[in-house]
């Protein structure tokens, strides 16, 4: 069974490292479900009478108020957090230069940090007279990660969690690749 993972690997490399994406991204699904429930129920609880009203964010009583507003927010951070360290040594292996990594990181999390906080204020109403207000938030989390994956993936394949080839350096007297 390992020899055929193995050798799905080295066939499919490019396949096998969206689904080892996407597999270890669950470690940060369940931090982020895990913080987003206990926040809301026991760390934010007393806030949730209190309406959040701030640029696009509008989170009123019936949707949870300054709670989940809060709750989103401490609930993407950890799971964010948690997702850096897993993605970029066990799926992508990067060994670029780690400061700006986090750099470029943390911007691309800010960008959808902001898209994820604002969702929520598009569907809770709906969602919380469908099927209450805890199900329309754990809903309303899926489609956050949803979009986090549609978005994150590229970025951290391409931009963010590079490989580099450590055995070569480049010469700038001739601009030649030189073996090392």
């Amino acid at each position: 069974m390992l020899q055929k993972v193995k050798d799905f690997k080295a066939s499919h490399a490019e396949l096998f490292q969206f689904i080892m994406f996407n597999l270890l991204s669950n470690i940060a699904t369940i931090t982020n479900f895990l913080v987003l429930n206990l926040s809301n129920s026991i760390l934010f609880a007393s806030l949730s009478t209190v309406p959040f009203s701030f640029l696009i964010f509008q989170y009123p009583v019936e949707n949870g108020g300054l709670a989940g507003f809060l709750a989103f927010l401490l609930s993407y951070a950890c799971a964010q957090t948690v997702n850096f360290i897993v993605q970029r040594k066990l799926v992508f292996g990067a060994n670029n230069n780690l400061g700006k990594s986090i750099v470029a990181y943390i911007i691309t999390v800010l960008v959808v940090y902001l898209i994820c906080l604002y969702v929520p204020t598009l569907i809770l109403p709906t969602l919380t007279v469908w099927v209450g207000d805890v199900w329309a938030m754990n809903l309303a989390n899926v489609l956050n990660i949803f979009i986090q994956v549609i978005i994150n993936y590229p970025v951290m394949k391409f931009v963010i969690m590079k490989k580099t080839d450590t055995n070569q350096t480049k010469d700038q007297g001739d601009g030649v690749d030189k073996q090392v």
